[in-house]
């Protein structure tokens, strides 16, 4: 018996809601699916699945990490120094369920608890902490994120400081700083090395007192060094005991 009209166009209709219910997930893709409003069981995918349309509506989410750039915020350190710092998060989806039904948009709720926290956290290190101490601050943001994004369904894997803007006054000022550091620090070294020789010397005086002739010969050692350079004038001292017999007559 050939199919009607109205038969063929019921077929043809069918076919093509069969197709568009079909939906390919990459493998990195899940599929949160609500029918008639309410969330079904786990997310679907990857590969082929079927959304029953209008009774389904499926929303995609990629559990693929996430880099993103949180924009430069006005610190100011625990010392009373105004800063700007910006830093980058990476963090993927661990719940495709919760990521979309426990938070409205959760990368930008991601991005504002990132801001408040790097505003938050920094403001309690002095500026040479915030300079020297980046991988503890850095993982003292990640676990606080990492903790208050868990109930979102995501994981934040690494927060890291990407720089740290400081003023041209304050940079000028950091360098007349480290100036005066390390002119101290020669001054300290160059004192340290007089001390150590003044105790070498005092520590050579005692052991040759008893020895005389130890220091005659250290006295002729001096002399032969002196008189292999050019151009030098060596004085050599005579002894006042010689001269006693020519001073009494």
């Amino acid at each position: 018996m050939p199919l009607t009209t109205p038969y063929l166009i019921v077929i043809v209709f069918v076919a093509f809601y069969l197709l568009s219910c079909i939906k390919v997930l990459k493998e990195y893709e899940r599929g949160v699916i609500f029918r008639l409003g309410r969330l079904l069981g786990k997310p679907k995918g990857p590969g082929i699945i079927f959304v029953f349309k209008p009774i389904d509506k499926m929303v995609r989410t990629s559990l693929r990490t996430i880099a993103l750039d949180v924009p430069p915020q006005d610190i100011i350190t625990k010392d009373n120094v105004s800063v700007q710092v910006n830093a980058v998060i990476y963090f993927r989806i661990m719940d495709p369920n919760k990521a979309i039904t426990e938070v409205e948009n959760f990368g930008f709720a991601t991005s504002q608890m990132a801001q408040t926290t790097l505003r938050s956290i920094t403001g309690q290190h002095e500026l040479d902490d915030l300079l020297s101490k980046r991988e503890e601050i850095n993982g003292q943001l990640q676990e606080i994120l990492d903790k208050q994004t868990d109930p979102w369904g995501i994981k934040v894997s690494n927060v890291e400081i990407k720089h740290v803007d400081l003023t041209e006054q304050l940079k000028r000022a950091m360098a007349r700083q480290a100036e005066a550091e390390r002119e101290r620090r020669s001054k300290v070294i160059g004192a340290e090395a007089e001390f150590q020789a003044a105790t070498k010397l005092v520590e050579a005086a005692k052991m040759m007192e008893p020895h005389p002739m130890a220091l005659q010969m250290r006295y002729l050692q001096t002399l032969a060094e002196v008189a292999t350079e050019n151009n030098s004038t060596t004085i050599f001292p005579l002894p006042i005991d010689l001269l006693k017999p020519f001073m009494g007559k």
